[in-house]
């Protein structure tokens, strides 16, 4: 495992104790965020829970690999949509649009191969592993997208920096937006409903068909925010694609979703980042 990069003053504190956790071998208790923590900052929550040590380039890679492909795919399919639409925004038919360029979930046996993948994964955990795992759910949401966009504003005026503020925001309300009508519509359950035994403490009800995971939600949003944090600081964009996988794998190693799951999170994150870039004029 490895700490977390890519953030510099005034956030090298955090960096710093992700480092010496992983240089004497201890690991933070993982603090998940209460209902008075969500009114803080994603920089102040981050603070208060620094990352543990991440899992290596080794463990990433494979999930790594597949989202990059999405990547090629995405800015083929929105260079339709912007020839047909140009760069006006419009929020709910580009969000239709951006369904229909979802592929159709798995069949059954493929879905059932990539659940024994996660089964299999699901052997290898460890406690590291776990807190790893649950630091990056938390915080692979929303938050360490918002804290790598506050670092790179300091560098930035006021009137910039504030508009940078609002397209992270919209990328990640508008990839979270369609992927819980996605999901809603194909009703995929997650790996630890088809096999409870994979999150004991998700205590899933005999019978539950939810919650359901396709696309992942947290796949989206780690790609719409890569894909816009890339453009605003492109000498980052290995940084931001190193934690966005991260972000991938922890939750295959979890069980929150096979792989399918996340790749069609990828791909609408991706086609999200570029609607957005393309209506701010970038």
């Amino acid at each position: 495992m490895k700490p977390l990069r890519g953030i510099t003053w005034p956030y090298a504190v955090i960096a710093l104790l992700a480092a010496a956790a992983a240089t004497v071998g201890f690991l933070r208790p993982q603090l998940i965020p209460t209902a008075s923590s969500s009114k803080l900052s994603a920089t102040d929550r981050i603070k208060q829970s620094p990352p543990p040590r991440l899992f290596t380039d080794a463990d990433i890679a494979p999930i790594g690999k597949q989202a990059a492909a999405q990547r090629k795919q995405a800015d083929a399919l929105f260079a339709r949509w912007k020839s047909a639409h140009g760069t006006t925004r419009d929020d709910k038919a580009f969000a239709a649009w951006a369904a229909r360029q979802v592929p159709a979930p798995p069949a059954a046996k493929e879905r059932t191969t990539e659940l024994r993948e996660v089964q299999k994964l699901a052997k290898t955990r460890t406690a590291a592993g776990k807190k790893a795992a649950t630091w990056l759910e938390v915080h692979g949401k929303k938050d360490i997208w918002k804290l790598y966009l506050h670092d790179q504003r300091e560098l930035v005026g006021a009137t910039r920096g504030t508009a940078e503020k609002a397209e992270l925001k919209s990328a990640l309300k508008l990839a979270k937006t369609i992927s819980d009508q996605l999901a809603a519509r194909d009703k995929q359950p997650a790996p630890f409903v088809l096999d409870p035994s994979l999150r004991p403490d998700k205590h899933i009800a005999p019978g539950a068909k939810g919650p359901y995971s396709y696309p992942s939600r947290h796949a989206g949003r780690a790609a719409a925010a890569v894909t816009v944090l890339s453009a605003l600081a492109p000498r980052r964009a290995q940084d931001y694609t190193w934690m966005q996988d991260e972000v991938l794998y922890s939750r295959l190693y979890m069980a929150g979703h096979v792989s399918s799951d996340i790749t069609a999170g990828t791909l609408l994150g991706d086609l999200v980042g570029d609607y957005e870039l393309a209506v701010a004029g970038h």
